[in-house]
């Protein structure tokens, strides 16, 4: 079920505690175990990618529920945690260039050739979607990937408003991705709707997909020409879209007509004459500023409907870092980690007693059967 709304992700400074750090890994790993031996794998990435499972995850750690950094210590501790080997489940990716080294890092490992292209194409084309394809205004600085050994991922990735000082995260459950252009987040959590979105991954908008596809397989410079045209109809603008939202609206900076544009990219995609939008996005240098030229003159100059809305999509446990609503007791956490051990001794107990019973059977049908 699809579930979306809001949440506050103020930006919060400040470190995690060291002593904090240790008990959220030793936590989360217990965790993590647990639901991938009751409920599998694939049941795990996808209550990561329920903006709202995570965020219950971060508190059940001891972090603040409205925290910004919510996301990335929580990754952080699953990226230090989840193994293959222990989990069936990996982590790659963070802030900066963690995330830039994610084709290298799945290129390492032992997996199948067609299972790392698909893992590093999910990395590549959901970070494209929501810092060029989707423009809210928040630019994506932590990018994660949580996958398995058969290619199953689910990417959480948050991006920053510097100057409202909040954040966004964005959630991807890779089972359910049917298309990266086409409504494809399973969750979007912010600080709040904003007025104004470029919203080209709405399905609202996918006349003026088509027609930003049709565009590059034009000469480019008919391109040029209508970026002129479509500056100097710079003033219709506002009237244009007001008409298609219905009300009154004051247009954020990052919406106006770009006065770059990537050429060599334009090129590029003329050249390599995309079938779909996908393909298009998938197109080096191909940034923010020349996807907005392509779909604003899809709109102004052909009449393609664009969707201007914004998608945009908490529990305490043990305490939040910063005392809200009240300090971390450590002397809580600690007996709920080892609550938590004491879960997953006692399953493997189980089993290893489910073995015996059935190893004592078959020697008795042996016995008695020969």
């Amino acid at each position: 079920m699809r579930i979306s709304g809001t949440a506050d992700l103020p930006l919060h400074g400040g470190h995690v505690p060291p002593w904090l750090m240790e008990r959220m890994k030793s936590m989360a790993s217990a965790i993590v175990k647990i639901i991938v031996e009751d409920h599998g794998r694939r049941e795990l990435l996808r209550r990561l990618g329920d903006p709202y499972w995570f965020q219950s995850l971060g508190c059940v750690l001891g972090f603040d529920w409205h925290s910004s950094g919510l996301t990335t210590v929580v990754t952080g501790a699953l990226r230090e945690v989840l193994s293959l080997e222990n989990h069936g489940v990996m982590a790659v990716g963070g802030k900066g260039g963690l995330s830039r080294k994610i084709p290298e890092r799945i290129s390492e490992l032992d997996l199948s050739d067609n299972v790392v292209n698909g893992l590093i194409k999910a990395s590549k084309l959901t970070a494209k979607v929501d810092n060029a394809v989707l423009q809210d205004g928040y630019q994506i600085y932590h990018h994660i990937i949580i996958f398995t050994e058969n290619g199953d991922w689910t990417v959480i990735q948050q991006g920053m408003n510097p100057e409202l000082r909040y954040a966004r995260r964005y959630h991807w459950i890779g089972e359910y991705v049917e298309s990266f252009v086409v409504e494809p987040h399973s969750g979007i959590a912010g600080s709040r709707s904003e007025k104004l979105v470029l919203n080209m991954v709405s399905r609202r908008s996918e006349e003026a997909r088509k027609t930003s596809v049709d565009l590059v397989s034009e000469n480019p410079s008919k391109i040029i020409r209508l970026v002129n045209l479509a500056l100097n109809k710079q003033e219709t603008l506002t009237a244009w879209i007001e008409k298609d939202v219905g009300e009154k609206i004051s247009f954020p900076k990052h919406l106006n007509m770009p006065k770059r544009i990537d050429w060599k990219a334009i090129r590029r995609a003329y050249d390599r004459r995309p079938r779909n939008y996908e393909e298009l996005i998938e197109v080096k240098g191909l940034g923010p500023s020349t996807i907005r030229a392509l779909a604003l003159i899809s709109t102004l100059i052909y009449g393609a409907r664009i969707d201007w809305r914004d998608p945009v999509k908490f529990s305490f446990a043990v305490g939040g870092k910063d005392g809200v609503p009240y300090p971390v007791s450590r002397r809580t956490y600690d007996k709920a980690i080892s609550f938590m051990r004491q879960v997953l001794e006692a399953a493997e107990l189980e089993r290893e007693e489910k073995k015996l019973a059935l190893k004592r059977l078959l020697n008795l049908e042996r016995r008695l059967y020969g």
